[in-house]
């Protein structure tokens, strides 16, 4: 507990400060800077079905610029140790009252502790292996608090380890359901299609969030189960509950 309570106050004071210094360099040259830092017992990845079994920090930026954004997503354990790290380029293609179509592409590093044997003496090593991705996200906004999309990601990987992984998602968004005066709540529910090289997987998994008008504060669940998988891990069943902390330059 001491430990988890030394990174929430280090989480804070990060993210503090970085909102001061961004509101003072960048008030002149970007539209926006915003992001959300987030400490959970089960760190989860983009794809939901990939976790780190461990308490983790996750730190998702974004500076933007009219149509574009720059947004690193970066994930630690809480020994400080990262996991992986998205460097997205974003483009808001199209935007209109009622239809959406965001483009992306990233550089990403993914880690991994490895075992070596050094003058007969068995040795870990922090690996990284490197990684190319794009999006194609649309978005159809049926109601003002519903809107149902598509998100589909390709990603190729240069070291050893998975080449080629491909993950199309259905989904449903349910937003600023009001249960009361100042709490509301965000409810995405999803189904997808997750390949890793020859592997192949469907797998069903839900978002929901709490939070409450003008507090930076919130909390999300996040649940995931396979359907039918062939990709490891295989986990039926794999959940995570996360503190979030949100900042923007305004």
């Amino acid at each position: 507990m001491k430990k988890i309570g030394t990174f929430l106050l280090l989480l804070l004071g990060m993210t503090s400060y970085a909102q001061e210094n961004e509101q003072e360099k960048n008030n002149m040259f970007l539209d926006d800077f915003r992001g959300t830092a987030s400490i959970t017992h089960n760190g989860v990845s983009l794809v939901p079905s990939f976790s780190l079994g461990d308490p983790a920090l996750l730190f998702d930026l974004k500076f933007i610029k009219k149509k574009f954004s720059f947004e690193p997503d970066m994930r630690f354990s809480l020994e400080g140790k990262p996991w992986t790290m998205l460097f997205w380029f974003r483009y808001k293609a199209i935007k209109s009252k009622k239809f959406s179509l965001r483009l992306g592409a990233h550089p990403g590093l993914n880690f991994r502790t490895v075992n070596i044997i050094r003058n007969g003496q068995s040795e870990a090593l922090l690996e990284s292996r490197r990684y190319l991705g794009a999006e194609v996200v649309p978005k159809y906004q049926i109601t003002n608090k519903i809107g149902v999309g598509v998100y589909y990601l390709y990603g190729r990987g240069f070291d050893e380890g998975v080449k080629e992984t491909n993950f199309l998602v259905f989904n449903l968004s349910f937003n600023q359901i009001a249960l009361s005066n100042s709490l509301f709540l965000n409810f995405t529910p999803q189904v997808y299609y997750l390949t890793s090289d020859e592997l192949t997987g469907y797998y069903t998994s839900g978002f929901l969030t709490i939070a409450k008008k003008k507090c930076p504060f919130s909390l999300t669940g996040v649940i995931n189960k396979g359907i039918s998988t062939q990709i490891l891990p295989d986990d039926d069943f794999t959940w995570s509950i996360l503190l979030n902390y949100s900042f923007s330059k305004s």
